[in-house]
C-alpha cells in the first residue's frame, strides 16, 4: 500500500488509475530487469568490438577445442585435463595458505594487543616488512633463501609466501575488530569472575567475529587470485598450466577467457557473499 492510500484521502477513480499506471512506469523504470538489459548490451558491445579487432588481426576462434584442455576421457571415464588440474592445485595451495593465514594472522594480533614491548616490536617489523615489498618479490625470498635453510619444497614455499603475505592483512583485519569493542565489556565480563583468557573467547571474539567477516571474507578472494604468482617458481597452478596450453595450441585469446571465467566462478560467489554479509551485519556493529 502506498502512502498516498494510508493517508485515507478519496480520488476519483480516473484519477486513481492513472497514479497506478504513473506507479507502474516508475516500477518499471527503476527494475532490476533495466539493470541486466544493460549489462547484456555492454557485453555484447565488448564482442562486437573484439570481434572486429580479432578479425583484422587475422585471428580466428577455435572456441571448440577449449573443451579438451578441461576434461578429457580415459578408458571411457572422464578425467581432469591441465587447465582443472591447475585449478585443483590453485584451490589446494590457497586452502592450505587459509588456513594457516588465519592462525598467523589472529595470533600477529593478539601479540601487538599484548602487553609485551618485544612481541609488538617484532609484530609491527613484520607488517612493515610484508606490506610494503611486492609479493612476487617475497616468493623469489621464499623460494630461494628460506626454503633451502629451512627444509621447504616448492610447495611449503609457496605457501610460506602467501601464507605471510594474507596474513600480515588478515591480522590488521582481527585487530581491528578487537579494538572495536567497548572497554566496557571487558569490565562487565571481568566482573562475573572471568579470565581474560575467558573473556576474550567467550565475549570479544565472537562479538568482533562479525565485524570482521566481510573485510576477512574480502581478503580470502584477493588470496586465491594472490595464487597465481606461485606460477612464476614453476608451482602447476591455473595460471601456469593456462601458459603452457597458451604456447602449445596458439589459442591464446580462448585460454585466458577460460582462466579468467573459471576465476570469476570462484571469487563472484564469494564477493557476493561478502557483499551479503555486509548489509546483514551492518546494524549489529
Amino acid at each position: 500500500m502506498t502512502l498516498l492510500e494510508e493517508s485515507g484521502v478519496d480520488l476519483p477513480k480516473t484519477e486513481i488509475s492513472v497514479f497506478h499506471r504513473l506507479k507502474r512506469r516508475v516500477f518499471l523504470f527503476r527494475s532490476p530487469w533495466r539493470d541486466y538489459i544493460q549489462f547484456i548490451l555492454l557485453i555484447a558491445a565488448i564482442a562486437w568490438l573484439m570481434s572486429i579487432s580479432t578479425r583484422q588481426l587475422g585471428y580466428y576462434w577455435q572456441w571448440y577445442l577449449v573443451p579438451r584442455y578441461l576434461f578429457t576421457t580415459e578408458e571411457g571415464r572422464l578425467v581432469a585435463a591441465p587447465l582443472i588440474e591447475g585449478l585443483l592445485f590453485t584451490l589446494k595451495i590457497s586452502g592450505v595458505s587459509l588456513v594457516l593465514s588465519l592462525a598467523a594472522g589472529l595470533g600477529t594480533a593478539l601479540v601487538r594487543l599484548s602487553g609485551s614491548f618485544t612481541g609488538r616490536i617484532l609484530a609491527r617489523v613484520y607488517l612493515e616488512v610484508i606490506r610494503n615489498t611486492p609479493l612476487l618479490v617475497q616468493l623469489y625470498l621464499s623460494y630461494f633463501v628460506l626454503g633451502p635453510i629451512i627444509g621447504l619444497g616448492r610447495f611449503g614455499s609457496g605457501v610460506l609466501a602467501l601464507t605471510l603475505f594474507s596474513a600480515s592483512y588478515m591480522s590488521e583485519i582481527f585487530r581491528a575488530g578487537i579494538i572495536s569493542i567497548g572497554r566496557g565489556q571487558w569490565e562487565a565480563a571481568h566482573s562475573l569472575g572471568l579470565s581474560t583468557f575467558d573473556t576474550f573467547r567467550d565475549v570479544i571474539l565472537p562479538q568482533a567475529i562479525r565485524r570482521i567477516l566481510p573485510p576477512l571474507t574480502s581478503q580470502v578472494v584477493t588470496l586465491i587470485k594472490s595464487s597465481a604468482l606461485v606460477s612464476a617458481v614453476s608451482l602447476m597452478d591455473l595460471t601456469l598450466n593456462a601458459r603452457i596450453v597458451a604456447s602449445r595450441t596458439f589459442m591464446v585469446f580462448e585460454i585466458w577467457f577460460t582462466v579468467a571465467a573459471i576465476y570469476l566462478v570462484i571469487t563472484v560467489p564469494l564477493s557476493t557473499i561478502v557483499n551479503y554479509m555486509e548489509k546483514r551485519f551492518s546494524i549489529l556493529t
